[in-house]
């Protein structure tokens, strides 16, 4: 069994074409999944967690759509943790180092750092075996 599985043993998966309205969908999805699984609206870290799937999901609708048809969304749950990843098949893999420092980004990715950051969590990007695209997987505590 992966580890994903056993730590977070809630899960969801959601591929959607790269348009605008993923990123609605994404997000209504997310907060329909974490209902479900009995994650409190009010914990604090659950609006920034939407806040971080909505620029992922709104990146990958920027900037991979022209090589990348669809976005698929993961959401997975645990007792003490929140994590999902945004995937889609564009190659480029976007260094999060650094994102949310100095100023010296600006935008998305930036957002996602600080906001992870702040909560105390993890963004890693993976790139698929292939070469030809990757997942932004973030952890967050709960």
């Amino acid at each position: 069994m992966s580890p994903l599985r056993q730590h977070l043993p809630h899960r969801h998966v959601l591929t959607l074409p790269t348009t605008p309205p993923a990123v609605r969908v994404a997000r209504e999805t997310a907060e329909q999944a974490l209902a479900e699984w009995g994650v409190n609206p009010g914990h604090r870290a659950v609006a920034p967690a939407l806040l971080i799937l909505s620029e992922l999901v709104t990146n990958s609708v920027r900037h991979a759509s022209p090589l990348s048809e669809q976005v698929t969304v993961t959401y997975a749950v645990g007792d003490d943790c929140l994590a999902f990843a945004v995937h889609d098949r564009h190659p480029h893999r976007p260094r999060l180092n650094g994102a949310g420092t100095g100023g010296r980004r600006r935008g998305g990715l930036a957002t996602v750092m600080e906001l992870t950051g702040e909560l105390g969590g993890t963004a890693v990007v993976r790139g698929d075996d292939d070469g030809r695209g990757k997942s932004i997987w973030v952890t967050l505590p709960l």
